[in-house]
């Protein structure tokens, strides 16, 4: 690594998984890269049907500071069926799904096992602050190298 840059593998990064099977497994890039601007991660499936966005929204939790993340999701691989305030459309490697509301409802789910999901969020015109979540699955979940 030089000064200012670093590079490297999203195979890399370990993968977290957590016992609750509603939550996807994930590369933490951010926390791996020690990124403070923004919010990013990678979400992996193993097996069609699994989540490769958790079920939410981005509107801020009691006690948080904010107006809520703006997120976008590339998919990186594979295909991912995301629901996006009730609708329902296929999003293909290299495809794009961009969330302005952070109050809208989000989720997407693997077509094919490998779907890799990198998603990008943080707060308009604020600064970012890095969710308490990060730091809970992280500790309670279990890693691997894949």
């Amino acid at each position: 690594m030089s000064a200012g840059y670093r590079t490297l593998h999203l195979d890399d990064i370990p993968t977290v998984r957590v016992p609750d099977p509603g939550v996807p497994a994930w590369k933490p890039v951010r926390r791996e890269l020690g990124i403070r601007a923004f919010g990013t991660n990678a979400y992996v499936a193993q097996a069609a049907g699994d989540f490769v966005v958790e079920p939410h929204d981005e509107l801020p939790l009691e006690g948080e500071p904010g107006p809520g993340h703006q997120e976008i999701y590339l998919v990186l691989d594979g295909v991912a069926r995301f629901t996006v305030h009730g609708d329902t459309f296929d999003v293909p490697k290299g495809g794009i799904v961009f969330l302005e509301d952070p109050a809208l409802h989000r989720q997407a789910v693997a077509l094919e096992a490998g779907t890799v999901v990198f998603a990008v969020g943080g707060p308009a015109g604020e600064v970012f602050v890095p969710s308490p979540w990060e730091d809970e699955f992280y500790a309670e979940g279990t890693t691997s190298p894949e």
